[in-house]
């Protein structure tokens, strides 16, 4: 075949398009295993399960520090649905103590999350630590609320395919 001035574009085109096209799937099959990469890393895996960890930390923390007088009965059971192990046992067990205390008292606490950190997580064995600062607000029947800040450390269990608080308790601050 003799490629005159007429074809020589024509050829030219032709190449250029085999160049791009191979160019393009070079580049589609790079990104495709760059995507199933990440996708099936074991470092994304455990960072969402961090994620998980801290949100279920966080609003457990934040239900444990939350307690209205007119509904505290419902307001117990959210502590307990929030806990597992010993600490379960010790809310289900001062039950009907916590309800009194708070009914004769007459207070409304809330809590709110200021911020949070995962400590440790040991996903094989379910268990994780957290730190959580938290500013809690309690209003009594008469005179004005009282706001102050707290840290609080807990750990938490995996439960089948949830995360609970086993137990909690103040981080103690000290002096700068």
């Amino acid at each position: 075949m003799t490629v005159t001035r007429e074809t020589r574009p024509r050829h030219l085109l032709v190449v250029l398009a085999l160049v791009l096209a191979l160019v393009a799937a070079g580049a589609a099959g790079w990104t495709g295993w760059s995507w199933w990469s990440a996708a099936h890393d074991d470092s994304l895996r455990y960072s969402q399960t961090r994620d998980e960890v801290l949100r279920a930390a966080e609003q457990a923390i934040q239900n444990l520090n939350t307690l209205d007088y007119r509904t505290a009965g419902s307001g117990i059971n959210l502590w307990i649905d929030s806990t597992t192990g010993t600490l379960r046992d010790q809310l289900n067990q001062g039950r009907q103590n916590f309800l009194t205390q708070i009914q004769k008292a007459k207070t409304i606490t809330t809590a709110k999350i200021l911020d949070g950190a995962v400590t440790e997580l040991d996903e094989r064995a379910g268990k994780a630590s957290v730190i959580v600062a938290i500013e809690l607000t309690v209003t009594p029947a008469t005179g004005k609320p009282t706001t102050k800040r707290e840290r609080l450390a807990g750990q938490l269990t995996r439960t089948g395919s949830t995360w609970k608080l086993s137990s909690i308790g103040q981080v103690p601050v000290s002096a700068a």
